[in-house]
């Protein structure tokens, strides 16, 4: 009996020691994943009007993200830094998507109106990101949603509080692959990559060309193409409407 109940007592001991083993691989695994957008970049990104003297701004976005085949649903981190030596004064940062990409909220910002929204882009949040420090940042989690069978873009302009300067510009910049994976859980993407999106059979599905990336001229903005790359600008537009500059 003595012989017996050892023996039961070590398999349960092994057991528990299996199962929490797997546990600790299991969550250390969904953190690796959950986080797995690589460093930040400012690919895409230019200064537009001339910041305060002492102030210097900029963007980062993921250099690769991942999209869920099933929900096409995505998370992006979108970061805006002061480099400068001075501090910044009150700033917006907006985040807008383009195209198979779409912004569905932005973490503690507000949705940009309709009517409000730059031509050419589908979604858009407004940040209130206050006054950043020099050497100091501040980053929004995005969530939004990506059709893989078109090509997806993404802006983030950085404005005065008043809306009237635009002082940084990332994008509209691609997210994208040139190597689908439409039979796999997710499909990852990089940055500055253009899409090309191919269906389970191995078709090719039809992406945006230049008939859906020629943005229309509007009342206050219009949309710039040039080389094959778009642009955006931000022309002034009544209160509390945003417009695209590139």
């Amino acid at each position: 009996m003595g012989s017996r109940r050892a023996t039961t007592i070590a398999t349960a001991i092994t057991g528990s020691l299996l199962t929490a083993s797997f546990s600790a691989v299991m969550i250390l695994s969904f953190t690796a994943s959950a986080d797995d957008q690589g460093p930040g970049s400012s690919k895409g990104g230019k200064a537009m009007d001339a910041a305060p003297a002492g102030v210097k701004l900029t963007t980062l976005l993921p250099e690769r993200i991942s999209v869920d085949n099933s929900s096409k649903k995505t998370a992006i981190t979108a970061t805006v830094k002061n480099e400068g030596t001075k501090d910044s004064g009150e700033l917006n940062l907006l985040v807008v998507g383009f195209d198979g990409l779409k912004v569905n909220g932005v973490q503690g910002c507000s949705a940009i109106a309709a009517k409000d929204l730059p031509p050419g882009s589908n979604s858009g949040f407004t940040c209130s990101v206050g006054t950043l420090a020099a050497g100091k940042s501040k980053s929004y989690a995005v969530d939004a949603t990506y059709d893989l069978s078109k090509a997806g873009k993404i802006c983030l302009p950085v404005m005065s509080a008043d809306g009237k300067k635009t002082f940084w510009q990332q994008g509209p910049v691609p997210f994208g692959t040139t190597n689908p994976s439409p039979n796999a859980p997710a499909t990852p993407l990089l940055l500055g990559t253009d899409n090309k999106p191919v269906a389970p059979g191995g078709d090719t599905l039809p992406r945006t060309g230049v008939g859906s990336d020629v943005l229309p001229l509007g009342a206050a903005g219009a949309a710039l193409i040039a080389a094959g790359a778009a642009g955006l600008y931000w022309s002034q537009r009544p209160p509390r409407r945003q417009t695209l500059r590139g």
